[in-house]
């Protein structure tokens, strides 16, 4: 059986202008620049009058060896947005405005092809070889993999920092 391990989750979350599909671009380019496949399980819009609620979620991989592949769970979730003009060096741009989040898990998957849950004794040298002999592995992994989440973290909140302005 995969065996997954939940080690990080962290939001960003930003209230006034930016525009979502350059946030939806930078985040996705960063995960495909890291070598992360990016699957998309959601993408709803609904609109209420003049306003727009969206909910994005992503689920992006990344394979480190047979036995290791890392997953983020990325959960967009936009309210009250509306379409705003703003002046950006002299020139007037149609931004978004309204209230961004984005939530960011991090899980270490184990054995993710099931190669050793064959039989009883695989079983059996799974449990050893994960207590004793990829223990350290599996802690470097860990430690890469809650750095990736802390790095498009901080990289998210500088764009939409930058892109307010």
């Amino acid at each position: 059986m995969v065996e997954k391990d939940k080690l990080v989750e962290m939001k960003v979350k930003h209230s006034g202008v930016f525009d979502f599909k350059d946030v939806y671009g930078f985040v996705y380019t960063w995960f495909t620049d890291n070598e992360y496949q990016v699957e998309e399980k959601l993408y709803s819009e609904k609109s209420k009058g003049d306003q727009k609620e969206l909910e994005v979620s992503w689920t992006v991989r990344r394979k480190v060896s047979d036995y290791f592949r890392f997953i983020i769970k990325a959960d967009y979730r936009v309210l009250r947005m509306t379409n705003v003009d703003i002046m950006k060096d002299g020139v007037k741009v149609i931004m978004n405005k309204g209230d961004f989040e984005v939530k960011f898990q991090g899980i270490l998957e184990r054995d993710y092809e099931n190669r050793w849950e064959n039989t009883a004794f695989l079983r059996f040298l799974r449990g050893i070889y994960d207590r004793y002999i990829a223990k350290s592995t599996r802690e470097g992994y860990e430690g890469q993999l809650i750095g990736d989440v802390q790095e498009i973290v901080s990289q998210t909140k500088a764009f939409l920092s930058l892109s307010a302005r």
